[in-house]
């Protein structure tokens, strides 16, 4: 306890305190101070901004957890197999390194008219009628911030995964084999329950992480990015330009709101399993 002291006592003095301020300051005007009640947050929720804002999170948050967790096992499962992985694993990690403005650079690279995708459909004339598209500017857009949230996550995911296989005993996997179990009953049976913890951990930290796209879309797009890539952090963003604090308190209540219940429910869930 003494240790965790003194990293408790700069939570408390800036996360804690802080947070509960933006909640009275989200039952407050923002320059007399008055109690509004729920005003602020009944002014949010008819701002179409941040509904739309909240559509194209949940939908991003929605597509991408089930890839980046699904990918992540399968490619470490196939890297458990092999016996020097410290080089793959390495390659993995790579996009972690790199600075969001260099992966931004790459992505325009890639996906804007002049980039290397218009090229090779040139090449291979697959190019539309209307010529060589800037998909950043498209509803394309989505699926390339998408790509782009896999890419970089990947690494760590299968990493995690890597290490939840590594730790399961070896004489469970050999008592299955000498029971006749084939490899995929040894993986559905033995492999894939014992990592249920490392899916808990993996699966928070993804979802948390899907928030944090902010910067490569503000970095492509500006502020006021395509609609199917305008995400919360914009709108948290564009109403800080504004000195809009009674909106950004209540969205922010709002969005921790959803964060906790997100976690325990999923935490729950995890119990009940382990209790059955």
């Amino acid at each position: 306890m003494w240790f965790l002291l003194p990293s408790g006592i700069g939570v408390l003095i800036f996360v804690c305190l802080p947070f509960l301020d933006v909640i009275r300051r989200s039952f407050l005007t923002v320059v007399s101070q008055e109690w509004t009640g729920l005003y602020n947050y009944q002014l949010i929720f008819k701002n179409q901004a941040f509904l739309l804002a909240v559509k194209n999170t949940l939908r991003f948050t929605a597509v991408c957890l089930p890839v980046l967790i699904g990918l992540g096992l399968f490619l470490a499962v196939q890297l458990s197999r092999l016996r020097k992985i410290q080089f793959f694993k390495s390659c993995f990690l790579f996009p972690m390194a790199m600075p969001a403005a260099a992966i931004v650079l790459v992505w325009k690279m890639v996906f804007s008219k002049q980039g290397f995708l218009n090229l090779l459909l040139d090449s291979l004339h697959l190019t539309g009628a209307g010529g060589p598209v800037d998909y950043m500017g498209t509803d394309a857009a989505f699926w390339v911030l998408v790509f782009s949230y896999v890419w970089k996550n990947l690494g760590y995911t299968v990493v995690l995964w890597l290490a939840g296989i590594f730790s399961i005993p070896v004489d469970i996997l050999d008592a299955a084999k000498v029971d006749g179990a084939n490899e995929r009953q040894c993986f559905w049976q033995v492999v894939f329950p014992n990592l249920k913890g490392t899916m808990y951990t993996i699966t928070v930290l993804s979802f948390l992480n899907s928030f944090k796209v902010f910067r490569e879309a503000y970095l492509v797009a500006g502020s006021y990015p395509p609609e199917k890539i305008y995400l919360l952090q914009h709108v948290f963003n564009n109403w800080f330009a504004e000195l809009s604090v009674d909106k950004m308190a209540a969205g922010s209540v709002l969005l921790c709101l959803l964060i906790t219940i997100f976690v325990l429910l999923l935490h729950r869930s995890w119990g009940r399993e382990e209790m059955s």
